[in-house]
Order: C-alpha cells, then structure tokens, then sequence
C-alpha cells in the first residue's frame, strides 16, 4: 500500500512539473473542443460554435469546424481567442451558414486544472427569423492531463449563461466538453 500511495504522488507531481512547464510565460496554445449536451441555440449549430460538433435528426443536420489560440501573458493565464464556422442545413427550406466566435482567458491552477471565462457567440447568415444572434459568457472547469511535452487532454464542465432574453433566443445550459490542446 506504500508503494501504491508512493506512486500516485510521484505520477502528481510530475504531472504538476509538466504542467507548469507548458503553461509557462510566453508559450502558446491550440485548442479544439468537443461539445456535448445541449448546444442552447435552439438549432444554431452550437455556442460560440468554436469547436467540433455534428448532429444529424429527422433530415435535417449542423455541423461546426473550430479552434481556439492562446497566449500565456503569465505563468498558468492564457488570453485566448477562437473561431468557426458551420452551417445548418433543414429538411424543408433553407438552411444558413454560422461563424462563431469566442475570447477569454484560461487560469491553470497547479498547472493542470484550467478555469476559463469567456465572452462567446454565434451569428448566422441569413438571420434565423424573429430570433437575435446569440451571445453568452461562459466559466469552465476541468482537469488537464499532459501526454507529453506538447498535448494534453481536458475533460471540463462549462455553463453558458445567455446575454439574451429567452424570448429572444437566449437560453443558458450546461455543456460538456474534451479539449484537445497543443502547446508550444
């Protein structure tokens, strides 16, 4: 057994020394996210539509290509910025084209647990008929695993509270994701 408990501390701290290495001062990071649960845009292909997604029901489907970049202006805080796009195609009528946006800033706490803030939204063309485009600002919470000097992995939590009145599209959820990070 104190071998055991041996172990998992030595794995923890050379996860932390790693870590912290990687979210250093000046490095950078690229960032692809997985949504999944509610997407909160009442078909709008996604919040912020940042990262990738792809649904399909009843004839009609949405998809979204994105990625997020960040800077490390300080050891553990990234300021970052994403973009996507996607589209939404119907059974019956026509369909429209999304770009997604996002900014905010990621906070690594002990190197591997990243918090995140972020002001995020989706604008469609052409507009979807008596509904606004919607904007959120969103805080995620995760865990980061470090494969190696480069990647890590980031399974996290995130709830997307709506800028919008829910008369005018705007509905707050919590969504699920895994990231998938580069860092250099």
């Amino acid at each position: 057994m104190k071998k055991l408990i041996l172990t998992a501390a030595a794995v923890f701290a050379l996860g932390i020394a790693n870590g912290q290495e990687q979210t250093a001062k000046g490095k950078l990071l690229v960032e692809v996210n997985t949504g999944f649960g509610d997407n909160g845009t009442a078909g709008l292909g996604g919040v912020g539509g940042t990262g990738l997604r792809f649904e399909s029901s009843d004839g009609s489907s949405a998809y979204n290509i994105g990625a997020e970049g960040g800077y490390f202006i300080m050891d553990n805080l990234a300021l970052k910025i994403g973009l996507g796009f996607g589209g939404v195609s119907q059974k019956v009528g026509d369909g429209s084209t999304l770009i997604g946006y996002k900014v905010g800033a990621k906070y690594y706490v002990s190197g591997m647990i990243p918090l995140e803030v972020s002001y995020n939204g989706t604008s469609s063309s052409p507009s979807v008929e008596g509904q606004k485009n919607p904007s959120y600002v969103g805080i995620q919470g995760g865990y980061a695993v470090f494969l190696g000097d480069m990647v890590s992995l980031e399974p996290g939590i995130r709830y997307n509270y709506a800028l919008l009145s829910k008369e005018d599209g705007g509905l707050s959820f919590l969504q699920f994701n895994i990231g998938f990070v580069l860092h250099f």
